[in-house]
């Protein structure tokens, strides 16, 4: 039966004698119960009132205090025992033997842009190094090298990754808890925190990719608000990070691909936008074109620039830059008291004018098909196999020695006699090894063995010192070797030969007869004559710009060189499939059991779970999609965004960054997957935080459960695996449990 008491907000019985008593501090009621005194109310409310606020505090400024703690935890983890192996690791073998030319200020030669290596250089400047110490692999480093702190400015650029990926992850509009998830992974990814503990290129490329990541998130988000000074900002700073990630390596080229794309998706939003004045419109355009090209690649080439300048002293590298460049480094071979005019009986080396060309060369060894005549080729490195003798051709008397000097001219017809082996340089109706197109030049016979296929005429094209043609000059000339009997050019493009020809590169006699063709230019380098005065070469410079073409073309040739030797065995190369499914790792030095030993494997639930996200991902759109086209309408124009801009220009990411390596020739690492993993890891969050959005709307408390456990897997993980990173010392055996597949090598 219902009572018909009136209800009082003390719950107290209306006919019970607690109604009217006192409320006395620690008093029991008759029913037991501890009464509520006004003063411990007031305690608890205040104390709720209190907690409330630090966790308001908490919540206001976590932008500030969650990124702090991260980027604490990533210091920690690249830096913790960075020191403890003194013997030099992996690939610290090349980036810090090109940190010592730049101290030495010694032109050098590499595949990769040179911003990374001058940062590399500057550590070293900065820890009192003074480039004397060769970098040899698996050397220790001595007293004299501060080798800690040159591993402790690298391991910065992988620290600060850390940040940017959380700072991205927020303006991808990712709800808190992916935020902390996104970040987490890159925090405790093993093959971030490993390769950024020592002196490689890695950790600045990997920054340079996030930044330009977070600046083009950032320049989206604020798309209304265009021209703005913040605009800007992040159009600018967009364009400076994607010349700092080109001139770090070429791989930043997919990154520009990436805002590429997103640019001309854009402007073609714009372009249908008929609202927009086309005076808006142009100024659109304008403002892209000088953010996003004309900034990177103001960037790129005052990187070169510098690079130039610090390396004025002659060097190992010489030989990839023109005869000029050469000439004007300090302490240069190239053209020193060579007479300016070449005569017959001259010895000399000739350069090729084309972008990465090197020198005139050829030795003993023949092809292995075609004439079998010894080879001719261009080789970057000084040797004398690189000399010829200016001849008379057979028509004219011999050359005499004691006879008065005879210059060679324009239109002269010539014989090249190679110094080594006084062979003549020859070429005739057999196709070349590799130009099939072209005709094959080789070098045959002797100085009274031979035909009219030796004879070559020489065509001057332009001297920068002279009007004069009439005469063939060191350094200066430029002219062209036509090949009197059959009309081909003597040219060297960038085609390099198989193994039998040493990969050097392939020299033809080309048909087509194109006078811009600057592969079929060439200059003499230096010049060898006691019956002429010593002359200076030197006081002639090269232009910025064709020096700057040259290296590029150069690094561009030797990179398509880099490809798998089919007769040598490389236990560090790995195939393309095998990086997403963490299907194999990287020994990065010796795995004696006196050597700290360190093994490049990424952090199994990182890998598994991001790969996984990019096939999720494509079933979401595929969904989606079906539906659609079904009559559902169930996605709001800001969740179509969402999927847009922080889903699908990720996953492009990848693609762009995974796929070339696909169909790439050259030989392959899984250092080559980092700057992927990354957009596959962004692609996780997306995937994560669109699931759970359920979750968000309903029982905060179960998404935070499923969000915890992943922080637990993702820390979990970077914990077991702790020793590849900080490294592994004793015997290997002891880390078997880390073995979970045979394609790791982490013991014997």
């Amino acid at each position: 039966m219902a009572s018909n008491k009136a209800s009082y907000a003390t719950g107290a019985d209306q006919d019970g004698p607690d109604l009217r008593r006192r409320n006395v501090r620690g008093y029991s009621g008759s029913n037991g119960d501890i009464l509520q005194t006004s003063d411990s109310y007031d305690y608890d409310k205040k104390a709720k009132k209190g907690a409330q606020s630090v966790l308001s505090i908490l919540d206001e400024y976590e932008y500030i205090i969650a990124p702090l703690i991260f980027t604490f935890l990533a210091f920690f983890t690249r830096m913790y025992k960075i020191g403890l192996s003194p013997i030099v690791t992996w690939d610290e073998a090349h980036f810090g033997k090109f940190g010592s030319h730049y101290l030495k200020r010694e032109f050098y030669f590499d595949v990769h842009p040179p911003l990374g290596k001058m940062l590399v250089g500057l550590s070293g400047y900065l820890a009192g190094y003074n480039g004397s110490f060769e970098f040899k692999s698996g050397d220790t480093y001595p007293e004299e090298v501060n080798y800690t702190f040159m591993r402790l400015f690298n391991a910065t650029f992988g620290a600060l990754c850390v940040p940017v990926a959380y700072f991205t992850a927020r303006e991808l509009n990712f709800r808190r808890p992916t935020v902390w998830l996104v970040t987490m992974m890159v925090l405790f990814e093993n093959s971030y925190a490993t390769i950024s503990r020592f002196i490689l290129l890695d950790s600045m490329l990997l920054l340079f990719t996030f930044t330009t990541i977070l600046c083009w998130a950032r320049f989206h988000r604020l798309q209304q608000e265009s021209f703005s000074p913040e605009w800007w900002v992040w159009l600018l700073l967009t364009g400076v990070s994607i010349g700092c990630v080109c001139s770090v390596k070429w791989v930043g080229l997919f990154c520009t691909a990436l805002v590429g794309l997103y640019t001309v998706e854009d402007l073609w939003n714009k372009f249908g936008n008929l609202r927009m004045p086309k005076v808006e419109y142009a100024q659109h355009v304008v403002a892209r074109v000088i953010g996003l090209i004309a900034v990177p690649v103001l960037v790129y080439m005052f990187s070169f620039y510098l690079h130039f300048v610090v390396l004025q002293n002659s060097g190992p590298g010489d030989a990839q830059m023109s005869s000029l460049f050469q000439a004007n480094l300090k302490g240069t071979q190239v053209g020193k008291d060579s007479p300016l005019e070449i005569a017959y009986g001259s010895r000399a080396t000739l350069k090729n004018m084309g972008y990465g060309g090197g020198l005139l060369h050829s030795h003993v060894q023949v092809y292995p098909e075609g004439s079998q005549q010894q080879q001719v080729t261009c080789y970057h490195h000084k040797d004398a196999n690189n000399d010829w003798f200016f001849y008379p051709n057979r028509n004219q008397p011999e050359y005499n020695a004691e006879a008065p000097l005879q210059f060679v001219a324009d239109q002269d017809v010539i014989r090249l006699i190679h110094s080594q082996t006084g062979r003549n340089l020859h070429s005739h109706q057999v196709a070349a090894p590799v130009t099939k197109a072209d005709y094959e030049v080789s070098s045959y016979g002797n100085t009274t063995i031979g035909d009219d296929k030796d004879h070559w005429t020489v065509e001057v094209v332009s001297d920068v010192a002279s009007n004069d043609r009439s005469k063939i000059r060191t350094l200066t000339t430029a002219f062209r070797l036509k090949h009197t009997s059959l009309g081909c050019y003597l040219r060297a493009g960038n085609v390099n030969l198989p193994q039998w020809g040493f990969k050097q590169i392939e020299v033809t006699c080309t048909k087509d007869n194109k006078p811009g063709d600057v592969y079929t230019h060439w200059n003499v380098e230096s010049h060898w004559n006691e019956k002429l005065p010593a002359g200076d070469p030197g006081s002639y410079k090269s232009p910025f710009i064709r020096d700057f073409l040259h290296l590029n073309v150069a690094m561009m040739t030797s990179n398509n060189a880099l490809i798998p030797d089919p007769d040598k065995q490389d236990d560090l190369a790995s195939h393309f499939w095998q990086w997403p499914i963490l299907n194999v790792g990287l020994r990065m030095c010796g795995w004696d059991d006196h050597i700290v030993k360190y093994f490049l494997l990424g952090n199994p639930l990182v890998y598994w779970s991001s790969t996984a996200s990019l096939a999720i991902f494509g079933l979401l759109v595929l969904w989606y999609l079906v539906r659609w086209q079904r009559g559902y309408d169930e996605l709001k124009p800001g969740d179509i965004d969402q999927i847009h801009y922080s889903g699908l220009y990720p996953v492009a990411g990848w693609f762009l960054h995974y796929l070339p390596f696909v169909a790439m020739a050259r030989v392959t690492y899984v250092h080559h997957y980092y700057p992927a993993l990354y957009f596959a890891i962004l692609t996780g969050g997306f995937v994560i935080d669109w699931f759970t959005r359920p979750l968000a709307r309903g029982n905060r408390r179960v998404e935070w459960g499923v969000y915890f456990l992943w922080y637990a897997g993702v820390i979990g993980m970077f914990v077991l695996f702790r020793a590849v990173t900080f490294g592994m010392e004793g015997n290997n055996r002891q880390w078997s449990h880390l073995k979970w597949f045979n394609t790791w090598r982490i013991t014997d």
